[in-house]
């Protein structure tokens, strides 16, 4: 796990909110998840803490785990599994679609041939193209919201692979009421989300659904080498303002630089800087804090380093104020959450 702290990208961390969501279908089953989270390296007691977060690494084992553990990609939320292979199945049926649209009503067909639950619509609203899910029984759609969310972050990554990493989402919209945690909803969606909706869908310019397909049999090979991770984990947003910020901060640590030492480097002024940020609903100060957070939850996980010097490490000038940050983040003490 050491290799993590020399990665050239920031870490992220993910809310323990998705790992209840993750386990939702095993709980209401009765199944014992004790021991998934115990290979993951996730302490149960976590799962009580609402500010908690795990890193990626241990989301993605906990993902892997519990797909081998039941047979099943879709977690035990539906009423039959989702075997593994499943999404490597609709991935391959699209792979020879002339354009993205063919590609879709592919992956729709396969979709409803191997579960019984929902199926995957083609929608159409204005100047925008939506993927949106059908709940069959609607009593399904209110008894797992994190099986709207996986649903949708999946298919939503499988069509952007399809197209070479070019489908930017206008926005995702959920059928159900917003919860109450709802920033860690930007863990996996960077883009606007809308709450109480009557279907829940994702929505982008319905030009795309003409582009034709950049991959082929060898790229799948390489897509599906790990689809947990590429499925759905989400991947640094290279292009936004917030993601060069975020990069900048981690590549320059312990020296934490300023707004206006940062503006500098990325060649623009202070004001342009802020209101660029301000445009993606995000804050300099806010960006080093959860960059900060993350930070302190891999190196407590990692590492062995004093308190001391993981507030050294972070900017802070003691370890008193490392600790109060540390527990305003995550609701917990460091010293707790790293046993």
């Amino acid at each position: 796990m050491a290799s993590s702290l020399l990665s050239p990208y920031a870490p992220q961390t993910i809310s323990i909110n998705f790992v209840r969501g993750m386990l939702s279908g095993m709980t209401e089953r009765g199944l014992p998840t004790t021991g998934l989270l115990a290979q993951a390296g996730i302490a149960g007691e976590l799962l009580e803490h609402a500010g908690a977060r795990i890193t990626s690494d241990q989301y993605v084992t906990l993902f892997r785990n519990t797909c081998n553990h039941l047979d099943d990609e879709c977690l035990g939320l539906l009423s039959r599994p989702f075997k593994r292979g499943s999404y490597a199945l609709m991935a391959q049926s699209s792979l020879h679609a002339p354009d993205l649209q063919q590609a879709v009503l592919r992956i729709a067909n396969t979709f409803a041939l191997l579960q019984d639950d929902m199926t995957m619509e083609l929608v159409g609203d204005h100047k925008l193209a939506g993927i949106a899910l059908h709940f069959i029984d609607p009593r399904s759609a209110s008894r797992s919201l994190f099986l709207h969310e996986y649903m949708l972050r999946s298919l939503w990554r499988l069509l952007d692979w399809l197209v070479g990493g070019r489908l930017p989402i206008a926005r995702f919209d959920f059928a159900f009421e917003a919860p109450g945690d709802t920033v860690s909803h930007s863990d996996f969606f960077a883009s606007p989300i809308a709450f109480n909706r009557p279907r829940s869908a994702f929505w982008f310019d319905a030009r795309q659904l003409q582009s034709p397909l950049r991959v082929d049999e060898m790229a799948l090979r390489d897509f599906l080498t790990d689809p947990q991770i590429k499925l759905r984990v989400p991947g640094p947003g290279v292009d936004e303002v917030s993601a060069k910020v975020r990069s900048h901060l981690h590549a320059t640590k312990p020296a934490w630089p300023d707004l206006d030492a940062t503006a500098v480097e990325l060649f623009m002024s202070p004001a342009s800087l802020q209101r660029k940020l301000a445009k993606e609903g995000v804050t300099f100060q806010t960006i080093k804090d959860e960059l900060r957070r993350d930070l302190a939850i891999t190196y407590l996980k990692t590492t062995a380093m004093s308190l001391k010097e993981l507030a050294d490490r972070l900017g802070f000038s003691e370890s008193s104020a490392f600790q109060r940050a540390f527990k305003m983040w995550t609701g917990t003490a460091p010293g707790s959450y790293r046993r």
